[in-house]
């Protein structure tokens, strides 16, 4: 039933009002696999008898105000064939026997990306780390394998995982406490497949020792070390396969620290879990929790950003907040002290993207500008020194950054012409530059433009990667 049926004063023959389904509670739109996206809903209860028979969920270009259309059964629903580069908002109708339910609210806005390619890593290899079937580090990015059904890689202390366009997750390297899901120990050079299961959404998260994953239908799992309750299923138990935390299906986001899990809900809360002897956690204490904690009772957070002992969030109002260790300035609060609650970094409303590492990360404005704050010894804020910062300052002048990825002391980023630049800690050949020089400030790796995502999640990595055509 088109949502046309319900607006202009139009109402088709047989409609009962008093019978149409209440509006369902959208929750988040995420990039999908291509140039999709994958809209997160709650489905609303029956209403008079007339049982829900499907949704429609449109999609709307913020510029051009063109709308995509998809129906589907049951939560998520995915719309495809949005245009590169385009941002959207979405909303989703209930429709029954009588017609369609009024409108949920709008969702957040997400960017479509056509982000599936080749992947290529390069930096330290110790046990098979980038994945490439050997152990030999590299220093200029060497392609893994020859498919080009990737989208996305998180990597931890010597391991990766990543997943395909298929839904399916692929783990390489050092299988420390059993990290890369295979129920052994044993490290693997090349990338072996978890399980069989092909719902994985590629919202996926790496500390050091751990892996956390979110599915299609928003339940969310975890792998790896558990002695400080990182993993979050209320136990200290390393697990070698995947286990679920929780019954909940409402997960959208998460991210790691070393040892720690900040996560979102579809409805817009925010979540910790693990290691908290420095208040990484938020929740208010340095008290360790192996269950899931909401830290404060805002249903308004968007986007997260973990470092080695703190965390980020960015609210939907474009503000940033931090919390957790500030030793090195890392929290942008312009000192080093410590907290164990969020507290906002200045006072502007612009925030996009933040990505954290070892003691110091970066942050994209919705002007495409990008900012660095925290440790800044081996050129890793990209500022053209060597010096701390505890406020953020400003990387160069470009107005184009696309994304930010972190490794511990370095930082890898893209623009918007997909050009792939590198900056900080090169002393493994994470730079990418067939060197190990460390640089202070962007440098662009290779001559190629056609770059399509960085890695994600690398705060405990020394090896960087990326997806290109």
């Amino acid at each position: 039933m088109p949502i046309s049926d319900h607006i202009g004063g139009f109402i088709r023959p047989g409609f009962n009002p008093l019978l149409v389904a209440d509006a369902p509670t959208i929750g988040t739109a995420s990039a999908g696999g291509g140039l999709d996206l994958s809209i997160a809903f709650t489905a609303p209860s029956d209403v008079g008898g007339g049982a829900i028979t499907s949704y429609e969920a449109v999609a709307t270009d913020t510029v051009s105000g063109v709308v995509f259309i998809a129906s589907g059964s049951s939560t998520p629903i995915s719309i495809t064939g949005l245009t590169d580069g385009q941002s959207y908002t979405t909303t989703v109708t209930a429709i029954n026997a009588y017609g369609p339910s009024g409108i949920s609210g709008t969702s957040n806005s997400i960017q479509a990306q056509d982000i599936a390619g080749a992947l290529w890593a390069w930096g330290a290899n110790s046990n098979g780390a980038l994945g490439d079937g050997t152990t030999t580090g590299r220093s200029s990015p060497v392609q893994i394998g020859a498919l080009t059904n990737w989208i996305k890689r998180a990597a931890g202390y010597y391991w990766n995982i990543s997943a395909k366009i298929d839904g399916t997750l692929w783990a390489a390297g050092g299988n420390y406490s059993g990290v890369l899901g295979q129920g052994n120990t044993t490290n693997y050079s090349s990338p072996v497949q978890i399980g069989t299961l092909t719902d994985w959404t590629a919202e996926i998260g790496a500390g050091r020792v751990h892996f956390m994953g979110v599915k299609s239908d928003g339940s969310l799992w975890a792998i790896g070390d558990n002695s400080q309750g990182q993993l979050g299923d209320g136990s200290t138990t390393a697990r070698s396969s995947p286990v679920q935390v929780g019954a909940l299906t409402n997960w959208s986001k998460v991210t790691c620290g070393e040892s720690h899990t900040i996560a979102i809900k579809t409805d817009g809360t925010l979540w910790s879990w693990g290691k908290n002897g420095k208040g990484q956690l938020g929740i208010g204490n340095t008290t360790n929790t192996s269950s899931p904690v909401q830290i404060g009772s805002l249903t308004t957070w968007s986007s997260l950003g973990s470092g080695e002992e703190f965390g980020s969030a960015i609210k939907t109002d474009g503000t940033l907040w931090s919390w957790g260790d500030g030793d090195n300035g890392q929290l942008g609060q312009g000192n080093t002290t410590r907290y164990s609650s969020p507290v906002q970094v200045g006072a502007l409303t612009t925030w996009s993207k933040v990505q954290g590492g070892a003691k110091s990360q970066h942050m994209i404005k919705t002007d495409g500008t990008l900012w660095g704050v925290g440790n800044g010894y081996s050129g890793q804020l990209g500022d053209g020194t060597t010096t701390s910062r505890s406020s953020p300052v400003q990387i160069g002048a470009l107005t184009t950054w696309a994304d930010v990825s972190r490794n511990r002391n370095s930082v890898t980023a893209r623009t918007t012409s997909k050009t792939l630049f590198s900056w900080g800690d090169g002393g493994t050949g994470e730079l990418g530059h067939n060197n190990t020089t460390s640089l202070s400030s962007p440098v662009q790796i290779g001559a190629l433009g056609t770059w399509k995502v960085t890695a994600t999640d690398n705060s405990e990595s020394q090896s960087s990667s990326a997806i290109k055509s």
